[in-house]
């Protein structure tokens, strides 16, 4: 199976499992789509931007010595998003409604991110 269509899958599975998330994109490191889950045409724009993020949340750790990147966490007036490193070459980005459990979503989004590096592992 191709790397974008099991990518999608799991990210099918984490809006399903969890229902205060909204959609989810997954792209490259270079801000290329692989998936996306995310409802109008905002995918390829959204994969751009997660891309830049993960690389200004990184350096911003290097800066201050903070350690290996985990997340990163915006929260907003009608929802939040959250983006994941999905091993060293995917970013996962993941959007929730206002009111989301953010533990549930922290908890869903790293275990769908690895699920996803582990995807992207088998597909080398």
């Amino acid at each position: 199976m191709e790397l974008g269509q099991e990518v999608l899958e799991e990210m099918t599975l984490l809006r399903e499992r969890t229902p205060d998330i909204q959609g989810s994109v997954a792209c490259t490191v270079d801000g290329l789509q692989l998936a996306c889950d995310l409802a109008g045409k905002a995918g390829e724009q959204a994969a751009a931007l997660s891309a830049a993020l993960l690389a200004m949340s990184r350096r911003m750790l290097v800066i201050t010595g903070q350690g290996a990147f985990e997340e990163t966490l915006i929260s907003g007036t009608a929802g939040f998003t959250a983006f994941y490193a999905a091993g060293p070459t995917i970013v996962l980005t993941v959007l929730a409604g206002p009111g989301a459990n953010v533990g549930l979503l922290r908890l869903e989004g790293r275990k769908t991110a690895a699920a996803v590096a582990a995807v992207a592992a088998r597909q080398r």
